[in-house]
């Protein structure tokens, strides 16, 4: 184990050397650096971690709960309700091994408490008795006896429990809307008050039923979610993290910023097959970051930068952090049809942030990396291009009709055998067993939150709360008032998503916005890419920007400016959603019937001109210095240049073209950087 350590801790150091040619005293204390800041990350994740037997224990079990999952997603058959009260089981029990009951707790210790090995035993028995007995319930219409009210009782007690531990504020959003089920009567606004239900209906609809914590949200946990944290902590530990950095490097770590354009295409990527951006951020982070700082970006803006391209990844075709698969069956769609449809609007934002990180190195009069200290592009193909295998028989394997579980479990086994091509990145038994591991450890917070938004949806199922609040919504909203709507699903998606993973806010959010949009008049592909849009870019819009805080620790910057300056970076992605909403045409697929490619094609042009103004204005750079004025124009610019109309291209083009003979006009001194 100790050679293990040592050889993981050489790799970091070569990379963190050759990645930003760092002499030696440099590089040893990066690495120290590095190894701290990650000791505070997973302070703040409040991670347990063991030793003794119970570490040997601990890895055994999440081995099992591998193997369970990867057989039963593919080759296995199992009752729908069954797999997800095991998955369900799974999690809890893990969510009580690692999360602490409070803050300051020892997260380094022997064995879980007594009370976590209470919880665990209440939750083998709850669960299994659940098990044994849904098939005879779902026989007698649902009947439950007083007795197995009581073990509902428990068991939702456990599920609030653990997403107190794990899901944070979705803790209190579940109370909220279980108190909504249980005091509904009292509200004195007739249009959401309750008849009221009794404690048995309540039991029966969110632990008895299949709408209620076994409904929607763990169905996505047990297979997309899972499979594919699984499929990203294979691709971290075989080299894939350290080749996508590489090759990153050796197109755009030479220009201006080109530390920061690095930590743009690598940390999309690596958001794009994980799925939860707080992960990201806490891993390539530790590199990109320190990159950064040292290249002369400051510490809000390092963090910033790598906080809104992890982001950015939960809607990035072709994997859209498993998105993509579940929000086809909410369609009825092939996956192809989203992944087409997000491609425009996923290249726009990360177009818009690389001339945003680009715009703040001119002004600033940022260089890029020393071509010496780069990697070549024939070598880092030669010894890591291998590692590009996993990505590709995943697509491959799902163009040819398979499903993409099956082709994801393939990948990774494909992972595994692609690196043992060169010793350099050869998986060995001990990384595969802590892959497993870590691909367990990841999968629990997303799927504790994933349970609990079964509280919720449960709620709006049985209370109807989803046609109450499109009724309300139908009050202040008119037919064909798509941009209204769209501005209060837009701030209830970033305040339901506040704190969660992209794809449970996601889920929630489809459960109550979704119909209101349609009833409005917006394409349903549009209305559901519009919604994870904004549930996604939650983790970087204060006051709870969890990604942006994580990166914040990392760089040790102010957490508020991060933030905010995150946002600035991934600002398109708030735009482009009402866009594409408004007028399709930047949806490949999801255009209008009959709309021309070469038109399509055009509006992305004229998109990418504008989201390039748009960082312009908000960074402050053109062709040199822009003042307020040129700011506005930039700004005023891109807002006709993303619209996809002919017209408001050509006034956009005519409004840039003012604002560039305007600096050219001020002459040379204004070209040059603010130092």
């Amino acid at each position: 184990m100790a050679d293990e350590q040592s050889r993981e801790s050489s790799e970091k150091a070569a990379t963190l050397e050759s990645l930003a040619g760092m002499s030696e005293q440099e590089k040893t204390a990066a690495e120290q650096k590095t190894q701290k800041l990650l000791e505070e990350v997973d302070t703040e994740s409040r991670i347990r971690s063991y030793s003794g037997p119970f570490k040997i224990f601990f890895t055994a079990f999440a081995l099992v709960w591998v193997v369970f999952q990867l057989y039963y997603t593919t080759i296995g058959s199992m009752e729908a309700i069954t797999f997800r009260a095991y998955h369900a089981l799974f999690l809890v029990l893990f969510c009580f091994i690692l999360y602490p009951g409070f803050k300051r707790e020892n997260r380094k210790r022997k064995l879980p408490s007594v009370f976590d090995f209470v919880l665990i035993g209440l939750s083998l028995y709850v669960f299994f008795y659940f098990i044994s007995n849904y098939a005879r319930i779902s026989l007698t219409g649902g009947f439950v006896t007083q007795y197995e009210n009581i073990v509902g009782v428990i068991a939702l007690i456990l599920v609030f429990i653990a997403a107190w531990r794990a899901a944070g504020g979705l803790f209190w959003l579940a109370i909220l809307f279980l108190a909504y089920m249980i005091l509904g009567r009292y509200i004195p606004y007739a249009s959401f008050r309750l008849a009221g239900f009794s404690a048995s209906r309540i039991i029966g609809h969110l632990f008895w039923g299949s709408q209620g914590i076994f409904g929607t949200g763990i169905g996505v946990s047990a297979t997309y979610i899972f499979v594919f944290v699984l499929f990203g902590a294979f691709l971290s530990h075989s080299g894939f993290t350290k080749f996508i950095n590489n090759i990153s490097l050796t197109l755009f770590g030479w220009a201006a910023g080109g530390p920061a354009k690095v930590a743009v295409i690598a940390n999309g990527l690596m958001g794009m097959i994980n799925g939860s951006a707080v992960a990201i951020v806490a891993t390539t982070g530790t590199i990109a970051i320190p990159m950064m700082k040292k290249s002369g970006y400051t510490k809000e803006y390092a963090g910033a930068v790598v906080a809104a391209a992890a982001t950015g990844g939960q809607f990035c075709p072709p994997v859209m952090g498993a998105v993509a698969f579940l929000m086809a069956e909410f369609l009825g769609v092939s996956y192809s049809v989203v992944l087409m449809a997000a491609i425009i609007p996923a290249f726009l934002y990360y177009f818009g942030m690389l001339m945003a990180v680009h715009f703040q190195a001119k002004r600033s009069g940022l260089t890029g990396l020393s071509r010496e200290n780069l990697p070549k592009v024939k070598e880092v193909l030669m010894k890591e291009g291998h590692m590009i295998a996993p990505l590709v028989s995943l697509l491959v394997i799902m163009s040819m009709g398979f499903t993409p579980l099956f082709a994801c479990v393939i990948s990774i086994f494909v992972t595994i055998a692609c690196s043992w091509v060169r010793k350099e990145t050869r998986m060995d038994l001990n990384k595969i067993i802590k892959a497993c591991e870590e691909g367990a450890r990841g999968a629990v917070s997303v799927g504790v939150c994933c349970v609990i938004i079964g509280i919720i949806i449960g709620t709006v199922s049985l209370t109807g709360l989803g046609l109450k609040f499109g009724h309300m919504m139908l009050k202040v909203v008119g037919p064909g008032e798509l941009l209204k709507c769209g501005i209060m699903v837009a701030v209830m998606s970033t305040i339901l998503g506040m704190g969660v993973p992209g794809i449970a806010a996601y889920v929630i959010v489809t459960a109550v916005a979704i119909p209101v949009m349609i009833s409005v008049g917006a394409p349903p592909l549009a209305a559901h890419l519009f919604c994870l849009f904004y549930a996604s870019l939650s983790n970087i819009t204060p006051p709870v920007a969890i990604s942006a805080y994580v990166a914040s620790g990392i760089a040790g910057s102010n957490q508020n400016i991060t933030g905010w300056l995150a946002m600035r970076v991934g600002i398109s992605g708030f735009l482009l959603p009402f866009y594409f909403m408004l007028n399709p045409v930047l949806l490949i697929g999801g255009a209008p019937e009959g709309t021309a490619m070469i038109t399509i094609i055009r509006a992305a042009i004229g998109a990418a001109i504008g989201v390039m103004l748009l960082s312009s204005g908000t960074e402050g750079w053109l062709i040199g210095k822009s003042g307020w004025l040129d700011r506005g124009l930039c700004i005023l610019a891109s807002f006709l240049l993303i619209d996809p109309g002919m017209a408001t291209d050509i006034w956009g083009v005519a409004i840039v073209g003012i604002v560039i003979v305007l600096q050219v006009l001020r002459g040379k001194n204004n070209l040059k950087p603010a130092v």
